[in-house]
């Protein structure tokens, strides 16, 4: 049996979908982007939506609208994908690496008040916070806006992996200035490649229309309805982060799907952790009291209950056997994957900023540690129990 680590969900419901965008001749950025823009507003409870080309262009354009720029710094975790980092480096401003806790793979609210209660003393051109929503589960957002209030800082929530999570009971994406969410095949909902941007700000939804589309006064889609026949103005500088009608229209239709596709997604989770809790070298996904984790991934960390504390060479001991256990799963025909990387350890940002490993150990742990288990809303039973059956075999 081959078991992959996900698949996205489709029907014939996204291939008449994406005919009727063919059929009408209008292929970029127009109606059926704008129906999808509507029904994400409705389903996150945001005043506005703007989709783009990925989540990372959606983080760029709501860091430039933000006035983030060169010599500013922006605090986000050291454990997240590379885009995280890569959209802050893009406006000029500097990543500012947090340690993560490792129980919920999130930034450490603590880590974040100490730095700013430092960053105080020096002069700091600290101008925002980016906390990620790893794996579906939101990070600690309350515990994010209270110094952002305190210190006058922005929040652009990364919540990439997080269409559905809640804190409480206010939907990932709506805790900062502006959120911003994925659509790569791995998320739970997928347009191939994608991004939304949610805000209850109006001025940052108009910047962000502008900017997505070359910086343009009106977009094509308000000129079409008004009759317009004459190029719009551009006065600002933009880029071209558009999302095409063809993947508005599948993302219509896997809005419909959401609420059947994030329940599988949480009923196999809780069978992993019914199945797994007696794993004595594995923790499964810890989730706070009050959220609701969507399991974009399903991310494990491998563990020996022998050592009493975290260490580099704890660390390095340890990987090899993880190491080894992916490898045996994937003997097996059972796909897995680390959760994300440690981005102060890949070449660029540790050449860059001149940073260690060590420098931030959970992180480190998380990625030399963490094993995503497969997941997908369509995964049979049968698929489950042979996941199952094989890492509970494994010593």
């Amino acid at each position: 049996m081959r078991v992959p680590i996900t698949k996205p969900y489709f029907g014939e419901e996204e291939k008449k979908a994406v005919n009727d965008v063919l059929e009408s001749g209008w292929l970029v950025q127009g109606p059926r982007v704008a129906e999808f823009e509507r029904m994400f507003c409705q389903y996150t409870g945001a005043k506005f939506a703007k989709a783009s080309t990925s989540c990372t262009s959606a983080l760029h354009l709501a860091l430039i609208a933000l006035g983030v720029g060169p010599g500013d710094e922006v605090l986000l975790p050291s454990f997240t994908h590379i885009a995280s980092a890569n959209a802050i480096t893009y406006t000029g401003a500097k990543p500012i690496f947090i340690d993560i806790d490792l129980k919920t793979f999130n930034i450490d609210a603590d880590r974040v008040e100490q730095y700013l209660e430092e960053a105080k003393k020096q002069d700091s051109r600290v101008k925002g916070i980016m906390p990620i929503d790893l794996f579906g589960l939101c990070a600690d957002l309350e515990r994010m806006t209270a110094p952002a209030k305190e210190y006058h800082l922005f929040v652009v929530e990364d919540a990439a992996c997080a269409l559905g999570s809640l804190c409480g009971s206010k939907h990932a994406g709506t805790f900062g200035e502006a959120g911003c969410f994925s659509f790569h095949p791995r998320k739970p909902i997928t347009t191939g490649e994608g991004g939304m941007l949610i805000t209850n700000d109006s001025e940052i939804a108009s910047k962000v229309q502008s900017l997505r589309d070359h910086g343009a006064a009106v977009s094509d889609l308000a000129r079409h309805e008004k009759g317009g026949f004459l190029l719009p103005a551009f006065d600002i500088l933009g880029y071209n982060y558009r999302m095409t009608d063809i993947q508005g229209a599948i993302g219509v239709e896997q809005m419909k799907k959401f609420p059947w596709i994030v329940n599988r997604r949480i009923e196999k989770a809780k069978r992993y952790d019914t199945e797994l809790r007696d794993v004595k070298w594995l923790q499964t996904p810890y989730v706070p009291e009050g959220y609701k984790h969507t399991y974009q991934s399903y991310v494990t960390l491998v563990w020996d209950p022998k050592f009493k504390q975290l260490t580099f060479d704890v660390i390095q001991d340890l990987n090899q056997f993880r190491n080894k256990v992916m490898a045996k799963l994937e003997d097996k025909g059972i796909a897995t994957r680390q959760g994300t990387h440690a981005v102060h350890t890949l070449n660029y940002y540790k050449r860059k900023y001149d940073m260690k490993d060590g420098d931030y150990l959970n992180s480190l742990a998380a990625d030399k540690l963490s094993i995503t288990l497969p997941l997908y809303p369509q995964m049979t039973d049968e698929e489950q129990e042979y996941v199952i059956e094989q890492i509970k075999s494994l010593r």
